[in-house]
């Protein structure tokens, strides 16, 4: 059974679309990246999912309950980590996690999840003095409260140090070794490269790829690098003559080899010139394109501009909503806002929900 299926999704706001005719499966137990430029509809889509906002067309089905008419269901068994989660600055670490566990009914011992996100040390102190990276932390471990079949992590390495993005990595990889789906939406593309199966691309509100990123690598028109160790001189002549050829769009002097960057048809053909040219080539290896390189061949139009547009926000159009989740001093958490047709509420700070 797929664990997220989108089928003809398409969510307009007054005259602007956001999400457009999307169909996406995303099956049981893999890592799912999902990303696209600022403005492409990733957090609409996410919303979707969770049943903040109701889609225009199309049907959203979520661990096999309709998302919008058993939205209960599908939260009793999703953790979320939204992007910009906010804190409730005098509460302790300790009480967020309660409250999350209190709202998903579970027996969980809450020290036991702070300390797996590594927040034991700060698990009483208000989360007012957290920094962003102890904030994105907390936001975890609410989102992991009762081991759910489905985490949805919205820019879930935002704020965090070297450190602490492979530890979420490696929570990631844990979670999905125990059959958890993981919808992964990052512009850290390292990231979504080192624990992702497959990933899908938006662009505009359109689905334009969804493949493992060996079959993206495979299927786009991205270069490749192309480093040739040469045991003679290579004069500026030379050099032009490998620019010129076609397939190549750089080449540039790197020690004792040449840098090319050209495409993987034209390889054997800067091989075959240099050594043409008196040019004694003695090795020479491909660096593939990396997750960079596919998402910018994927999202850039014809003339290499990015496509980032704006999502429309709740109040008309305008730019996307950020599920961000609402700080106060005083207020306990309260429930989610119900779902709307017109308007994106936020996702509230309860990340576990």
């Amino acid at each position: 059974m797929a664990a997220i299926e989108l089928d003809g999704m398409t969510k307009r706001f007054e005259d602007v679309t956001a999400v457009d005719d999307l169909s996406l499966t995303v099956e049981e137990g893999e890592v799912f990246g999902f990303l696209g430029p600022n403005g492409a509809g990733k957090s609409t889509t996410i919303n979707v999912i969770l049943d903040f906002v109701r889609p225009t067309e199309g049907t959203v089905t979520v661990l096999g309950h309709d998302a919008r008419e058993e939205s209960v269901a599908v939260r009793e068994r999703t953790g979320v980590l939204p992007e910009g989660f906010g804190v409730y600055d005098r509460l302790t670490g300790r009480a967020h996690v309660e409250f999350a566990i209190e709202s998903k009914a579970v027996d969980v011992d809450p020290d036991a999840v702070l300390e797996r996100v590594g927040l034991a040390d700060a698990a009483d102190r208000q989360a007012g003095g957290y920094s962003k990276g102890m904030r994105q932390r907390l936001a975890l471990a609410m989102a992991l409260v009762g081991d759910p079949d489905l985490l949805i992590l919205d820019e879930p390495s935002s704020g965090l140090d070297p450190a602490g993005a492979k530890e979420m990595r490696e929570i990631v990889l844990e979670e999905a070794e125990r059959g958890t789906t993981v919808f992964f939406s990052s512009h850290i593309l390292e990231q979504v490269e080192a624990v992702c199966d497959r990933v899908g691309i938006l662009r505009e509100g359109e689905l334009v790829a969804v493949d493992s990123i060996d079959g993206l690598r495979e299927a786009s028109d991205a270069d490749a690098s192309l480093r040739v160790a040469v045991a003679d001189p290579v004069d500026d002549d030379v050099l032009a003559a490998i620019r010129d050829l076609e397939g190549v769009d750089s080449v540039a002097r790197d020690g004792d080899a040449l840098s090319v960057v050209c495409d993987s048809d034209a390889k054997t053909g800067v091989v075959t010139e240099l050594e043409s040219r008196g040019v004694s080539v003695t090795d020479f290896t491909t660096e593939e394109a990396s997750l960079e390189d596919l998402f910018l061949a994927y999202t850039e139009d014809e003339d290499g501009a990015d496509l980032a547009g704006g999502e429309p926000t709740a109040a008309g159009a305008g730019a996307e909503s950020t599920a961000d989740a609402g700080s106060t001093d005083d207020a306990e958490p309260t429930a989610d806002a119900g779902p709307t047709d017109d308007a994106e509420s936020t996702v509230d700070t309860e990340a576990g929900r």
